[in-house]
């Protein structure tokens, strides 16, 4: 029996046009997302971490095989994207996360500023992370492949990830082909900042 499931997405593929065009949004779920479902699946048969959530699964992440590294990742990773985008999202954030980014990073603009850095700094394939370190304040770091910040195997950078950019060639190229800053940039318009403010509480309260 499966212990993973790929879930529909709350909106439909073509709901984030002009911004993300929907046969990537269709071929990124139903291809790509399902097969990190089916591999972690296929992983997980049999070892230590069957039965297991992913919250469980990925802080120690080093005592699992290389498929189930890259597969459990992949599922969550995609899991926290689908969510915090939307066809009508809150363009700003504001409250607690608000202040947070102003202290941290002076300001709405420099947060966007250093995830498309890193988004683009990023070799080949992976992920921009904004994430709650585990005293509370907010950093952001990029990841490679489907690694992300709650893997014991980050040496540094570790905590809880709110809000997390794909920049795998396939989340973007039928639409930008090479143009990663374009797709980094369109990203902001489909970024729902409710959500990443609730994950901002839920990091917070788990710290706590």
């Amino acid at each position: 029996m499966s212990t993973f499931q790929l879930p529909e997405l709350p909106y439909a593929y073509d709901a984030l046009e002009p911004y993300f065009d929907s046969e990537t949004m269709k071929i990124h779920h139903q291809r790509h997302h399902q097969a990190y479902v089916d591999n972690l699946n296929k992983a997980l048969e049999g070892s230590d971490a069957e039965g297991k959530s992913l919250k469980e699964i990925l802080p120690e992440i080093s005592k699992y095989s290389p498929a189930t590294r890259n597969n459990g990742g992949g599922h969550y990773n995609h899991l926290l994207f689908w969510s915090i985008l939307s066809p009508t999202p809150k363009t700003e954030p504001t409250g607690k996360l608000a202040e947070a980014i102003k202290l941290t990073f002076g300001s709405l603009d420099a947060l966007k500023e250093e995830i498309k850095r890193v988004g683009l700094g990023q070799f080949g394939s992976g992920w921009s992370w904004l994430f709650v370190k585990y005293n509370g304040s907010l950093g952001i770091t990029g990841t490679a492949n489907q690694d992300n910040p709650l893997m014991d195997t980050q040496l540094v950078s570790r905590g809880f990830p709110i809000l997390g950019v794909d920049v795998w060639e396939h989340a973007y190229y039928l639409k930008y082909q090479n143009k990663r800053a374009d797709y980094l940039d369109a990203f902001w318009s489909v970024l729902n900042w409710e959500v990443v403010e609730e994950n901002y509480e839920t990091a917070l309260a788990e710290i706590k």
